[in-house]
């Protein structure tokens, strides 16, 4: 599952990669960059969620 993921995750970059320079207009290119950092903030906080331990410990 995880390659899985890492594949996922680069084909996904290279195709916002492809985007972001297809795109002319600068405010446009920052929406893109705005866009990319809330996935990344929101993929970070799941895997954070993730890797803690489920309930107080005994």
């Amino acid at each position: 599952m995880q390659d899985e993921d890492i594949a996922l995750n680069s084909v996904l970059g290279l195709e916002l990669n492809r985007v972001f320079f297809a795109v002319h207009q600068t405010a446009n290119k920052q929406k893109i960059i705005e866009f990319a950092r809330e996935v990344l903030k929101s993929e970070r906080a799941e895997l954070t969620e993730s890797l803690l331990p489920e309930g107080p410990a005994s």
